[in-house]
């Protein structure tokens, strides 16, 4: 049975693994991002994995990454990563000369959606979108099994889809973005807006403006009229953006993955409510579910590796 490297490369930490060609995780660490030495890290990484899984380097096919960013995957390279401070870093190439291994490269968050769809929430499926709430808005799109990344691996850019035209500024430098609206980072600036603007919240009991997070006003939105606005039109924003893709793709199922995603059915039930009555066609076309994505921080890992099983013939 054939074994790939997935590794999962973030701003403070890499996260790395091997998966066999079932799908099965056989180990998973991680270690801290040094950017300015990243492939001798990265080379090292995997001889560490390959021994901790009882395993010699010829019994690894290759190795598969996701890598936040602007990616060229056909020729290995990163187009531009801010967070990283990489431009045209040809990493596939030189990582492939230090290992010896042929290396795959594609985006951090096509990687999670990949694994989500092969071995998570959509693996019963065979098209899905994946839609992760965290500092920003991010995903992938899977279609026939296959991962949808656009001309030169440039597209899905799913959270910059603009669902307020002249709305609020994005980091990207348009207005109105997805993701300035239904990200992590949006629920708490709204949160904090709102405790401001009623000093009388009961969200006053429990934070601070300056201690708001994204659980603030789900905790509370049972019990105050804040709360519950807040995470109204929370859902609201959350749900255009979800219809326009569903709408686009008619994906068999959109799973929703990053730290929001956890508020499990108190997030997807009232979505799911509003999405159903504002899709196209409503009831008569086929439905389209709402779930919370299953594989946690470990879905890079296993897309990236999955990723390297689909290109490496």
């Amino acid at each position: 049975m054939k074994n790939y490297i997935g590794f999962d490369i973030g701003g403070t930490f890499v996260k790395g693994g091997i998966v066999d060609e079932s799908g099965k995780l056989l180990v998973f660490d991680s270690i801290p991002t040094d950017t300015k030495n990243i492939v001798g890290d990265l080379a090292g990484f995997a001889n560490k994995l390959i021994d901790k899984a009882g395993l010699t380097p010829e019994k690894i096919a290759g190795i598969g990454m996701g890598i936040p960013g602007m990616i060229d995957s056909e020729n290995g390279v990163v187009t531009f990563a801010g967070n990283l401070d990489w431009k045209n870093f040809a990493i596939g190439y030189e990582l492939s000369a230090v290992t010896g291994y042929v290396v795959k490269i594609t985006n951090d968050a096509n990687a999670a959606a990949l694994g989500e769809a092969r071995f998570g929430a959509g693996k019963e499926y065979t098209d899905s979108i994946l839609v992760t709430l965290g500092t920003g808005v991010g995903g992938g799109i899977v279609i026939d099994g296959k991962l949808f990344s656009g001309r030169h691996s440039q597209g899905g850019e799913i959270g910059h889809m603009v669902i307020e035209r002249g709305g609020l500024k994005c980091t990207c430098g348009r207005r109105g973005c997805f993701e300035v609206y239904s990200s992590a980072t949006a629920l708490i600036r709204d949160t904090k807006r709102a405790m401001i603007e009623n000093v009388d919240s009961e969200m006053w009991q429990d934070y601070t403006p300056e201690t708001v997070d994204g659980l603030t006003a789900f905790s509370h939105a049972k019990t105050d009229r804040t709360a519950a606005k807040i995470i109204e039109n929370y859902e609201n924003n959350l749900v255009c953006g979800l219809v326009n893709l569903a709408n686009i793709f008619r994906p068999d199922v959109i799973m929703l993955g990053g730290g929001i995603a956890n508020q499990g059915e108190n997030l997807t039930k009232p979505v799911q409510k509003k999405f159903d009555s504002e899709l196209f066609a409503h009831g008569l076309g086929v439905a389209v579910p709402i779930v919370k994505a299953s594989l946690g921080n470990k879905a890079g890992v296993m897309g990236a590796a999955a990723y390297a099983m689909d290109e490496i013939k």
